[in-house]
């Protein structure tokens, strides 16, 4: 996670806690963004005030509940829950702290934190959801400019494999011979037999001859 990604994580706590305070009627709530140079280990002061210890124990505890449901983080240490009159929640990033009216008046936390920035829950909340979609946007921007991976050509049907030339050479010259004995059998007519040629014919030539 970079530092800017663990920044706003935090933010999505910080606010998810001060929604518990406006949920359960805490009054002048403020988040301090604190100076990086002034806050030491945190970055954040979330503050809220309440009318009486019960009031004050119900806003510390749901916002306890609630980060522990909804993202699973736990607070490193908690203080003042026994009387209520300012208890105060460390996360390490951002601590809660939860006043009785007139306590809040007399330590005066917002005072002695004068370089911190003061933001409303609304007002807060509004940066978070600005940072969040600026976020998003380049994320979606970095991965429309990736290149996109070939995609696999379908497999070409296999073409018919063409007979070896040996083989049409061998039939072109069969067929070939044939043609020639049929053509040479249709010129060449059948040879009549002469009677003066025959056997017969010379046997009666020799007697005739005799007889002269």
């Amino acid at each position: 996670m970079t530092t800017t990604e663990a920044r706003q994580q935090i933010r999505i706590l910080v606010q998810a806690a001060a929604q518990v305070c406006e949920d359960k009627k805490g009054q002048d709530t403020r988040i301090l963004e604190l100076d990086p140079i002034d806050a030491g280990l945190s970055d954040f002061f979330l503050v809220t005030s309440a009318t009486n210890d019960r009031q004050a124990i119900a806003i510390a505890d749901e916002i306890e509940h609630r980060l522990k449901k909804d993202f699973g983080v736990f607070p490193n240490s908690v203080e003042g829950r026994r009387h209520g009159e300012w208890i105060l929640l460390d996360y390490v990033d951002f601590v809660v702290h939860v006043f009785l009216a007139q306590r809040r008046a007399f330590y005066d936390i917002e005072r002695l934190r004068k370089s911190a920035r003061p933001l409303t829950p609304a007002e807060f909340d509004a940066e978070l959801k600005a940072a969040l979609a600026a976020r998003t946007l380049a994320a979606r921007s970095k991965a429309a400019a990736k290149p996109k991976p070939p995609q696999d050509k379908p497999a070409a049907a296999p073409r018919p494999k063409k007979p070896a030339k040996k083989h049409i050479a061998a039939a072109k010259s069969s067929v070939a011979k044939k043609a020639v004995k049929t053509s040479a059998a249709k010129k060449t007519p059948a040879k009549k037999a002469t009677p003066g040629k025959s056997a017969a014919g010379k046997a009666v030539a020799g007697k005739t001859n005799n007889k002269v």
